[in-house]
């Protein structure tokens, strides 16, 4: 059966069947073919339990806290701030880029939302200024990474709900990790504007940097009261979210950039994506379901131990996996098969879960910027008006920063956890 369900959904993803549709179309084929061929009525109640969690609201609000954001003129603010700040670096609107992503990222928390909004934004002004279209857009794909990392991040929600770990903990074990994130990817521009002939502006006088950064002091407030509120403990994570939706409307009327009509379309993009999101993780719960009945996390746990027992080759052996899966698969259904199936082996060996999830998280990322299937390169390739074989080529060396940041958060498991512990104390669930 477990042959079955997987060969299918492989296949379907391969032939570029939506996600919803393949791993929905894998999970019914795989019943219909087991034992419970005739007690179809588990597929839709086993839906229904995997999506009737508190937990999971914080999902939609924070998408909409991200579309709310992009329509009403913030993403504007923040860039501008950015190219103040440190746009008269070598290579200095990459570096604009950058800095800008990891802003936005503590508040919307989507790669997809970064890639859309400030993507178009960054890619116009960087052509504007004299870069290579492709140059531009690989920047944007690669920086877009930071997003789900760094609070709030819906990718880690997900991950908690499916792990059983607290949220607030998982949003502190991505801060340091998307902030290392950037600047790695920093480090790397910087370094490699030394071979190219980059634009160079001038330095913004300390007025400008004064008057970008207050005029968009709300758009900057806003990843601190939201992780200020879940931290000290006076919201929740999906009251966070709603908080978040609060304050980038009532922020948007302050700018006066927040109409009915943009209201409405954040609403529905919102809807949409919330929709199939839930719908893959309904899904995914009845194929996880499907797995526990064939114990198929304890075959691989044992299949794993007997081909080594050292931690350290089977973390490498598991960032190799988790990277191929990326290319192929998008990250919430791939957490959604991998984490319940992973679990047991992750305990087995005595790896932290919030460890592991940062790992899994960061992985996962990479794929969106990965050849055939990175969803952020098509992202930029529509916004940018650039050929995806050009802009794959440009990504590409765009990797290097981002793997080596994955090594060092894989086997220095004290970057991802040292935060977490010394505000919330060490995970009493922790192995």
């Amino acid at each position: 059966m477990s042959i079955i369900l997987f060969g299918v959904f492989i296949a379907l993803i391969l032939l570029r069947v939506p996600v919803s549709m393949s791993i929905g179309a894998a999970v019914i084929l795989a019943f219909l073919t087991s034992d419970f061929s005739g007690a179809l009525q588990i597929i839709p109640q086993q839906i229904l339990e995997g999506v009737n969690k508190s937990s999971l609201l914080a999902v939609p609000f924070f998408i909409m806290a991200g579309n709310l954001m992009n329509v009403t003129g913030v993403t504007d603010r923040i860039f501008n701030f950015a190219n103040a700040l440190v746009g008269h670096f070598k290579a200095g609107l990459a570096q604009v880029n950058i800095v800008s992503s990891m802003i936005f990222a503590g508040i919307s928390g989507a790669a997809v939302a970064d890639c859309a909004g400030l993507g178009a934004i960054e890619i116009r002004a960087m052509r504007e200024r004299g870069y290579k279209p492709e140059f531009a857009a690989a920047v944007t794909v690669a920086s877009a990474v930071i997003g789900p990392l760094i609070p709030p991040s819906i990718g880690l929600v997900i991950y908690a709900f499916l792990a059983q770990q607290s949220i607030d903990r998982m949003f502190l074990a991505g801060l340091v990790p998307g902030l290392l994130v950037g600047f790695s990817l920093m480090i790397y521009v910087r370094a490699i504007a030394q071979f190219r002939d980059f634009p160079v502006q001038e330095r913004a006088p300390v007025r400008e940097v004064a008057r970008t950064g207050f005029d968009g002091l709300l758009a900057l407030m806003a990843p601190a009261i939201i992780l200020g509120g879940i931290v000290f403990g006076f919201v929740t994570a999906t009251e966070a979210g709603v908080l978040a939706c609060l304050y980038c409307i009532a922020v948007g009327l302050y700018y006066r950039e927040l109409t009915f009509k943009k209201f409405f379309a954040a609403l529905s993009e919102t809807s949409m994506m919330t929709s199939v999101i839930m719908i893959i993780i309904g899904f995914s719960i009845a194929m996880g379901w499907l797995l526990a009945i064939e114990q198929v996390p304890q075959q691989i746990a044992s299949a794993v131990f007997a081909l080594t027992e050292n931690v350290n080759v089977f973390l490498g052996l598991l960032i190799i996996f988790v990277l191929l899966i990326g290319c192929v698969v998008e990250g919430v259904p791939a957490k959604l098969i991998l984490v319940p199936t992973l679990l047991p082996l992750i305990d087995a060996y005595g790896i932290d879960r919030v460890h592991f999830g940062i790992i899994l998280q960061l992985a996962l990322l990479i794929g969106i910027a990965t050849p055939p299937m990175g969803i952020g390169l098509y992202i930029v390739c529509e916004v940018g008006k650039v050929p995806f074989e050009k802009v794959a080529l440009a990504t590409l060396p765009m990797l290097i920063p981002l793997l080596v940041t994955l090594v060092a958060l894989t086997f220095i498991p004290e970057i991802s956890l040292w935060l977490p512990n010394f505000v919330l104390g060490p995970d009493p669930l922790a192995n």
